[in-house]
């Protein structure tokens, strides 16, 4: 009986991993762009403070936590 194994290695391309990591970069800055422009109510509603949204939009593009996925 002859064996066969797949030699290849199933990663996806560099360029993909490249293009997944802009598009959640994009969707983070408008989450946090919108976060910004919350009024007092909505901000209230989610429970969190004018400071706190603040301090959020203010992070950097690829300061997110890795269960944000696109």
């Amino acid at each position: 009986m002859t064996l066969f194994t797949d030699t290849r290695i199933s990663r996806r391309p560099a360029l993909t991993d490249l293009w997944s990591q802009v598009k959640r970069m994009i969707v983070v800055r408008q989450q946090r762009r919108a976060l910004r422009k919350l009024d007092a109510r909505a901000l209230e509603d989610i429970g969190i403070t004018r400071a706190e949204a603040e301090a959020e939009a203010a992070r950097p593009l690829w300061d997110a936590p890795d269960t944000w996925r696109c």
